[in-house]
């Protein structure tokens, strides 16, 4: 196992001029210390390291030394031979030269692990597509936006938030990331790195003017703990519901798996239904979602929710009769 690390450390230093222990702490998941004594086997294995202090420090390898490491696992080897050209990557017109570069890098190995990749090949296959029938965000600003990271170039952006209110800004545009099928730029602002969702850019205009990158900024690390930041201070909009057996295989189809185990984790009742509280984010999802499920899903709360509903229910008999 430390062997794998240290070969991964190895080919970390040789990707950028300098790291310090934090990043390279959080990168192969250890603890600082754990990386210093790894820095240390490297440098008594003849690996010319070297760490400096100050604010300007860090660990780095001698200027133009590169390891000749070329060998792979037979599990790399298989692992190299199941990767595809994600949709992403056609967004931003990279997957060809994914496709060329594999390729190339196939042709670069030993005859024996060519071998170990055809069969791989012939054994397990990933369809990056999606179905003609799932929709995916339309993003009409990527090329533009594609432009101004690879440049480095700020942008002036139109943006409209989960509720609808329109911003103009003048951003730095750092990286994106597609997540589920859905693209965000990750752009430095005044407040610091902020997050805008792709679908969401009504305009850009690509600015003259360049901006440097922060030296410290790890687009990959960003946008972990961006995540994690994300998920504890979201919105909530909590539910009470009844359901019956039918109403909760119906909740069971649109609400994801945490969900799905609090309600296989609720107490039935004697007439057979169950009470759950589940947190629908905002009101205007519980009420799209649950608008559909039946008479077998009912509101207990909050109040304002079931009054909603019953104006909603009160329109549509209005519109089509009663039964």
């Amino acid at each position: 196992m430390r062997a794998d690390r240290l070969v991964s450390l190895l080919m970390l230093l040789q990707t950028r001029q300098r790291w310090t222990a934090g990043e390279l702490a959080q990168r192969l998941e250890v603890s600082e210390r754990t990386i210093y004594r790894d820095l240390d086997a490297l440098s008594a294995s003849g690996v010319p390291v070297f760490a400096t202090r100050g604010p300007s420090g860090g660990v780095a390898l001698v200027e133009g030394w590169r390891t000749q490491l070329t060998g792979l696992k037979r599990a790399e080897v298989h692992a190299l031979a199941a990767v595809g050209a994600p949709v992403a990557l056609e967004d931003l017109g990279l997957s060809a030269p994914l496709r060329s570069g594999l390729m190339k890098l196939a042709a670069a190995l030993p005859a024996v692990q060519q071998s170990l990749i055809e069969y791989a090949r012939q054994r397990l296959h990933v369809d990056p597509s999606s179905w003609r029938f799932s929709e995916r965000e339309p993003v009409p600003h990527l090329a533009v936006l594609r432009d101004a990271v690879w440049q480095d170039r700020r942008v002036r952006l139109e943006y409209r938030d989960f509720d609808g209110n329109r911003t103009r800004r003048v951003v730095e545009p750092y990286g994106l990331v597609i997540k589920a099928d859905r693209w965000y730029l990750v752009a430095g602002s005044e407040k610091g790195p902020a997050v805008f969702r792709g679908s969401r850019v009504e305009g850009v205009r690509l600015l003259p003017t360049t901006f440097e990158r922060p030296a410290r900024f790890d687009l990959e690390v960003f946008w972990k703990e961006w995540c994690a930041r994300f998920a504890e201070r979201r919105a909530q909009y909590e539910v009470t519901l009844r359901v019956t057996a039918e109403g909760e295989d119906a909740v069971r189809h649109v609400r994801p798996p945490a969900d799905q185990a609090r309600l296989a984790e609720a107490r039935q009742a004697r007439d057979g239904t169950k009470t759950v509280t589940l947190d629908f984010e905002r009101e205007s999802i519980a009420l799209s979602q649950l608008c559909v499920l039946g008479r077998g899903v009912e509101v207990l709360a909050p109040e304002a929710l079931r009054v909603r509903l019953r104006t909603i229910s009160a329109e549509l008999q209005a519109l089509y009769g009663p039964e």
